[in-house]
């Protein structure tokens, strides 16, 4: 082996790799709440179908750069985002003709006199 290669174990983590597992765990965490809410309340009217379908879209092709990565913390936080990013448009789906307000029939015009 040559000189000045670091050999990386399992008793001396990385700091980058540290920093990724904490930084996953934080951007999970900073998710699951959006995720509770949504869940146990049903009311997805303040997401658009137009931007819960581009960041699956985006994930999707994302996912191509992040498995031809090393198995490591960033497969762990996108595979999150994945899961996360395809309940909120499966939801959105679900929850927008259940929660649409029950249609009223047009009041009748009132007649203005003088």
């Amino acid at each position: 082996m040559p000189q000045g290669v670091a050999v990386r174990s399992v008793e001396h983590m990385d700091v980058a790799v540290l920093a990724g597992v904490l930084s996953t765990g934080l951007f999970a965490m900073s998710y699951l709440p959006m995720l509770v809410k949504a869940a146990r309340t049903k009311d997805l009217s303040s997401y658009s179908f137009g931007n819960l379908a581009i960041t699956n879209v985006g994930n999707a092709v994302h996912s191509v750069y992040v498995f031809s990565l090393p198995l490591g913390p960033i497969w762990f936080l996108h595979g999150f985002y994945l899961v996360a990013s395809v309940l909120m448009l499966t939801w959105f789906l679900r929850y927008r003709t259940a929660r649409r307000p029950a249609e009223t029939p047009a009041a009748a015009p009132r007649r203005v006199t003088s």
